[in-house]
């Protein structure tokens, strides 16, 4: 190790923002944070979609921002954290083609079943990738190109995902690594390389060897910063760069979970529950989404489509409306009878992509306080069934860690806890995919494993009995949107 101060940098390109943060080399401490926001383009047929050269401009800015307390020679690695699942299109000058689809877009409920049809059904599908195909994977995106943009498909030359759009514009490598890659559907979770059967279902005449970036290992220097990127973002050229990962497997080295031990819970975008496996873990029900980790294991995640952004438009509807620790203090355990289903993006566990939102039991009583508790009852009890999902392939939660921007409530921690029955812990930063990304950096170099970063604060479930029927209310209505019952 050098001697003097010297930092890792990571970087964490998300739905909402790019987020950088340097981690004390020394201490593995966080030492810095920015962020810059992007827009999402989307709309009411399920299209989300983003301008890759958005994240361009939100990591230059953020980027510069962390690293102006710093002198650029002590900045000795880098990686990328980046959200799953998006459709980056590349032409032969790595320009975008069009705008990247993410992974919250539902547009492709008809290339989903042409792709299922075409590899010989959803058992099929999960034998030769460990997933089913569903809307958020990149797979039914690049067959929807295909037939909805043939232009566009035919002058793209390269099919990446994010966080491997942003290492080629750092080092000028076209890579990608199993954890990100696992969330394509088009890739073996098991063998850790493509899939042929769904990549020739997909389109039989395309060189695939040509398009896609090849496999690296996530634990490895995969290039260094070029001039021109290290001109843009106010380090020195020839920094390495390690193989990053997508935002879930980051965030889970970003709480030190590298070996089996508790579920983490990111409140998010999207919500998430996963954990750390030395097995793969495939759910028959393809609930469960059986990805690689970044550090050589397995990672089974469920998603749901509606968190933080559900609360946020609750908000958005009321003008005075109170933040979710004011709300939760003022409407009481239930939302005195409200229930919100929050399905406004249509939702990935369960898989209804069509499905809407949908709010029940409204009465002329309720206010805005009743009606942001009820959206973030809604999303928590989402979150609740996603974790019912994981412990059906043997993830059995015993205490949760709870990440993502939705953890900095005080209040959601403890809903949290007292809806799971659950103790319920928060880690010191709550960024843990850019910090995660910055710990691996720190492991490749060093050879310092990430740890457990200590718990800024600890939520003991309390038991209530409005909080249990209002899961009760939650499980009936979800129960109803499955079978088609709620437009």
């Amino acid at each position: 190790m050098s001697q003097g101060p010297s930092y890792f940098l990571g970087i964490d390109c998300g739905t909402g923002s790019t987020k950088a943060v340097l981690l004390d080399a020394s201490s593995g401490e966080m030492a810095g944070i920015r962020s810059s926001s992007h827009a999402i383009d989307a709309r009411p047929d399920g299209t989300s979609e983003q301008d890759p050269d958005d994240w361009l401009r939100a990591l230059q800015e953020a980027v510069r921002a962390v690293v102006e307390e710093v002198r650029p020679s002590e900045v000795r690695g880098i990686a990328v954290s980046g959200q799953q699942h998006g459709l980056v299109a590349l032409d032969r000058d790595d320009r975008p083609v069009r705008p990247a689809k993410l992974w919250n877009d539902t547009t492709t409920v008809a290339e989903c079943d042409l792709l299922t049809d075409a590899v010989g059904g959803h058992d099929r599908a999960l034998e030769l990738t460990g997933n089913r195909l569903l809307p958020s994977y990149t797979a039914p995106k690049v067959l929807w190109l295909r037939r909805h943009d043939p232009d566009a498909y035919a002058r793209a030359v390269r099919f990446c995902l994010p966080h491997d759009y942003l290492n080629r514009w750092l080092t000028g490598t076209f890579v990608t690594e199993p954890g990100d890659a696992s969330g394509t559907a088009y890739f073996d979770i098991r063998e850790r390389r493509y899939a042929d059967a769904v990549l020739a279902a997909m389109d039989a005449d395309r060189d695939w060897q040509g398009t896609l970036p090849p496999v690296a290992a996530s634990r490895s220097v995969i290039g260094t910063l070029r001039v021109d990127a290290a001109d843009a973002l106010g380090l020195e050229p020839g920094i390495p760069v390690t193989g990053g990962g997508g935002d879930n497997m980051c965030a889970a080295l970003g709480v030190g979970a590298v070996t089996p031990g508790p579920v983490v819970v990111s409140l998010g975008t999207s919500g998430t529950a996963f954990g750390r496996r030395d097995v793969p873990a495939i759910d028959p029900l393809g609930e469960v989404s059986a990805f690689c980790d970044s550090a050589g294991g397995w990672l089974p995640l469920a998603c749901t489509l509606n968190c933080t952004g559900t609360v946020d438009w609750a908000r958005s509807l009321v003008g005075d409306a109170p933040d979710v620790d004011g709300a939760l203090a003022s409407s009481p355990p239930g939302a005195d009878g409200l229930t919100l289903l929050p399905y406004l993006a249509g939702e990935r566990t369960p898989d209804l992509p069509r499905a809407s939102g949908t709010l029940l039991g409204l009465r002329a009583g309720h206010g805005p306080a009743d009606l942001v508790r009820a959206a973030v009852e809604g999303v928590t009890m989402a979150l609740v069934f996603a974790l019912d999902a994981l412990a059906r392939t043997g993830l059995e939660a015993e205490r949760l860690i709870l990440v993502g921007g939705g953890a900095n409530s005080d209040a959601w921690g403890q809903l949290v806890a007292d809806v799971t029955g659950l103790l319920v812990e928060r880690p010191a930063t709550v960024e843990a995919a850019a910090a995660g990304a910055a710990a691996q950096a720190r492991w490749v170099i060093d050879g310092i494993a990430p740890s457990p970063p200590p718990a800024e604060r600890r939520w003991e479930p309390r038991p209530d009995e409005a909080l249990m029927a209002a899961r009760e209310r939650h499980d009936r209505a979800r129960e109803l949107a499955r079978q088609g019952l709620l437009a």
